[in-house]
């Protein structure tokens, strides 16, 4: 698999920056990949996944490298080679097995589609530069996104 692009790269750095900023001094702590997330499955083998963004607020799945079961929020930042497996195989999967808001984020498009999980389903939303999308996970947080895609 090749390198992500300078693009890719630039959205995802904009992202850590901003809840970085945002979880400075709070319980909830975000990563960026390479960050390995086990997803307990019906069967004894694990799921391994590593999405672009993860935020997790329960120090007690933690591991060296990684979480051992589903995070609060993944992230992931479109690219050709990985769009169908963002907005359907993953999508599917971390519904599945509870990641309670997964963020799909479109460079071409400059688009956020927010996956909110209520009752095990996924509700959908979507936000362009001009919006603010809230992050449903932290109370009263909100991100322009306008800043996510600025170069």
């Amino acid at each position: 698999m090749s390198a992500p692009t300078v693009g890719h790269q630039t959205i995802l750095g904009n992202l850590h920056l901003i809840f970085g900023n945002f979880l400075k001094g709070k319980q909830c702590k975000v990563f960026f990949a390479p960050f390995d997330v086990r997803l307990a499955m019906e069967t004894t083998d694990d799921t391994v996944v590593q999405p672009d963004l993860v935020i997790i607020c329960d120090k007690s799945i933690m591991m060296k490298t990684g979480c051992q079961a589903a995070p609060d929020m993944t992230v992931e930042v479109l690219s050709p080679s990985t769009s169908m497996k963002d907005r359907a195989l993953k999508l599917e999967l971390y519904q599945r097995t509870g990641v309670r808001e997964y963020w799909i984020v479109d460079p071409e498009e400059k688009l956020v589609h927010t996956h909110i999980l209520v009752n095990g389903r996924y509700y959908i939303s979507c936000y362009t530069e001009n919006d603010k999308a809230p992050v449903q996970i932290l109370d009263g947080f909100e991100i322009d996104v306008a800043e996510v895609f600025a170069e």
